[in-house]
């Protein structure tokens, strides 16, 4: 391994970057196999959000407005619940998820003896747990508001999502003394352009439609790992965001009804 290079990091997306499909969504799926929710709850919050999805995209009501949905589900849950099923789920349910070749790009960051961190929408706890699994530095995520160890079911900041995402990264870099202008940044999604926008050196992986458009204008490297009928599906990164959001609320009534019950 290279000599430590402190001023050099990469930063990646999770959901259909460095994993197929929506990280808390194989969570809450992991959370239904053990019987914690049942599939009409699922359904009634996936359709829900998938309208979200398809009419609010960055509009801030509809964002706030599915936040509180969720935050009001998560409230009373308890942090080192979530976190000790986060690591059974991953090991059972996601490991097998992640993309090689995005493995293998984060890898060669470390080997070069930079820092790599996941900086994602899905909460904070759930990333660190992949980022240890893989080996990573550290992950950024929507951080939820605790008391004593259980969640208030508020916030701390806002949700880890578009331009909130470069204002994280570009804090980590005053707290760490990174150099922006070297740093890397891989995401699938247009959602990630101001983030993208922040580094050095930007990739489109798995990208969708429009940001395979403005990888091509700007000469951003693009990397696709997936093969035949799946890398011509645009509308996937859509249908896995909604899943995600869906997927959020589904196990947030799970972690609800299991300390309720």
């Amino acid at each position: 391994m290279a000599e430590p290079d402190p001023t050099t990091a990469a930063f990646f997306d999770v959901d259909n970057t460095m994993m197929r499909g929506a990280s808390i969504y194989h969570f809450a799926r992991g959370l239904a196999s053990r019987g914690l929710f049942t599939s009409r709850d699922l359904l009634k919050f996936a359709l829900g959000q998938a309208v979200f999805r398809v009419r609010g995209n960055e509009n801030p009501h509809h964002i706030a407005e599915a936040r509180e949905t969720a935050l009001a589900f998560v409230a009373g849950s308890k942090v080192e619940e979530i976190v000790r099923l986060g690591e059974e789920i991953f090991d059972e349910a996601m490991a097998d998820r992640i993309w090689p070749g995005t493995r293998a790009l984060a890898q060669s960051h470390l080997d070069a003896g930079q820092r790599v961190w996941l900086v994602t929408a899905t909460p904070v706890e759930l990333a660190r747990v992949i980022a240890q699994r893989l080996g990573l530095t550290g992950a950024l995520g929507t951080v939820s508001e605790t008391e004593n160890g259980v969640y208030t079911g508020r916030l701390v900041g806002d949700l880890l999502h578009g331009p909130a995402k470069a204002e994280a990264v570009r804090a980590l870099a005053r707290r760490e003394g990174l150099d922006l202008s070297r740093c890397y940044a891989y995401s699938d999604s247009a959602n990630d352009l101001p983030l993208l926008s922040l580094v050095g050196h930007a990739t489109a992986i798995n990208p969708d439609a429009e940001l395979r458009y403005y990888a091509r204008e700007r000469n951003w490297n693009i990397q696709d790992f997936r093969t035949g009928r799946r890398a011509t599906m645009i509308a996937l990164p859509i249908a896995a965001s909604a899943g995600a959001i869906a997927g959020g609320v589904a196990a947030a009534i799970a972690l609800r009804r299991h300390y309720r019950g």
